[in-house]
């Protein structure tokens, strides 16, 4: 991540930097830390835009699997664009692919920030000295000590969307089951983006690539 992203997603974090955006399919304005941006290539090729920082005009979705997987399948976004654009089939296994890459990669640096502790014991700890701003549990775990500091840190849970392997790699082992986090701003930019791979992680069993219905109201675009 270059250091403009890692400002913007400071600010992001911060809540300096909040306006609402309208989504392609559902029409609704939410906050656009719940959106994905998405814009159209020099190729007429429809681009994940997660940073936020491509040029071009905006097209805004909700960040749940069924809804990228209707825009590209209903050419939302050539409607949006008005102009022809190609919206690869798989897309939404490929935001999928680039929001756990980030947010590996802001665990990683998150933790040589000093910020992270993993180990069931540490992660006790620390829980127990109040300094936790968010806890990590690998979405793999089947023992009883993950649920058992869930419960523990209650609210301050994040969403359990990263495997023991994904947690394991951005910290630089071969696997880790908890990761607790102490307040910071790459703690809020990987809680956001923890939220918006839920809203693909959740829908995997049950939806796949496949996309939902929905009522389509006339357009409007936000950049």
């Amino acid at each position: 991540m270059t250091a403009a992203t890692l400002k913007a997603d400071r600010d992001l974090a911060r809540g300096d930097d909040t306006p609402q955006r309208r989504c392609l399919i559902t029409r609704e304005s939410e906050p656009r830390d719940r959106l994905l941006r998405f814009v159209v290539g020099p190729d007429n090729t429809v681009v994940p835009d997660l940073a936020e920082r491509l040029p071009g005009r905006g097209l805004w979705l909700t960040a749940q699997r069924d809804i990228v997987a209707q825009a590209a399948a209903k050419n939302a976004f050539s409607r949006a664009a008005r102009a022809p654009v190609t919206a690869p089939a798989d897309l939404a296994d490929r935001v999928a692919d680039l929001l756990e890459r980030r947010c590996i990669d802001l665990l990683a640096l998150a933790n040589r920030a000093g910020l992270a502790v993993a180990g069931y014991e540490k992660v006790r700890a620390t829980l127990r000295s109040g300094k936790v701003a968010l806890l990590l549990t690998a979405s793999d775990s089947k023992g009883q000590d993950a649920a058992a500091l869930r419960r523990k840190a209650a609210d301050r849970a994040g969403p359990a969307v990263l495997t023991s392997e994904n947690l394991g790699r951005a910290l630089g082992r071969e696997a880790a089951v908890n990761v607790a986090l102490i307040a910071g701003a790459l703690t809020g930019q990987l809680l956001r983006e923890l939220k918006r791979l839920a809203g693909f992680r959740q829908a995997e069993a049950s939806t796949g690539a496949n996309a939902t219905d929905r009522t389509e109201p006339p357009m409007q675009v936000n950049g």
